[in-house]
């Protein structure tokens, strides 16, 4: 399964090619030249650029380095995906690092997380917010939690139709009218792909101060 780093916009926009985990369902594309990619209908997984950190300040302070409550990180994104049925079930676990400057008496810290699924690049399908817990004991300034996000996808929808898979796949000999066209500019093969495309994006849920600190710190 592939994962991604991808850019956060207003819906979380994100741009898409034909990429995931080769299994059951693929799509294996070749052009003639050698070049291969592979498509599936399994979602790629990804953390949105600006929402892997969360930075929070003590109450009432300034939002500079020296005023730093605790950090905390997102990683060790790991993912799987089962495509053996009508709905396709993936999942991405993963840990957060988190770190206090204040490391006196033990603490608990709750960070909300999102997961979402999308759909062409921009279409929000699913969205759905969780918790994950963090505990630092007396004295102790690192601490992990862990957390996992799920989601379903109906196969049929993640599938390419017959005839674009057809217009993508078919040998072209040269001579051939369109044996210099990639098949991948069709704006219909194009469109095709992107109805078919979903991705399943985690992240922390920030705030919109939270965001801009990140985009520019």
């Amino acid at each position: 399964m592939q994962l991604r780093h991808v850019s956060f916009l207003t819906v979380l926009a994100v741009s898409t090619v034909l990429a995931g985990c080769k299994g059951k369902g693929d799509l294996v594309i070749t052009d003639g030249v050698g070049i291969t990619a592979v498509r599936s209908v399994c979602p790629a997984v990804g953390v949105p650029d600006f929402t892997g950190d969360m930075t929070a300040f003590r109450s009432g302070g300034a939002r500079t380095a020296d005023n730093i409550d605790y950090t905390a990180t997102i990683t060790n994104v790991r993912t799987n995906c089962n495509d053996g049925g009508d709905k396709v079930y993936a999942s991405a676990d993963f840990d957060v690092y988190a770190r206090r400057t204040d490391t006196r008496g033990a603490r608990r810290i709750e960070l909300p997380y999102f997961s979402t699924v999308l759909r062409g690049g921009t279409a929000v399908v699913t969205k759905r917010i969780g918790t994950v817990v963090v505990d630092f004991a007396d004295g102790q300034e690192r601490a992990q939690g862990h957390a996992q996000a799920g989601a379903y996808i109906d196969r049929a929808a993640a599938t390419l139709p017959p005839e674009i898979r057809e217009k993508i796949t078919r040998q072209r000999k040269a001579g051939d009218a369109d044996a210099a066209l990639d098949p991948l500019a069709d704006p219909e093969v194009k469109s095709a792909i992107a109805r078919a495309t979903f991705e399943l994006l985690v992240g922390f849920q920030l705030d919109e101060q939270q965001l801009s600190y990140n985009a520019t710190r």
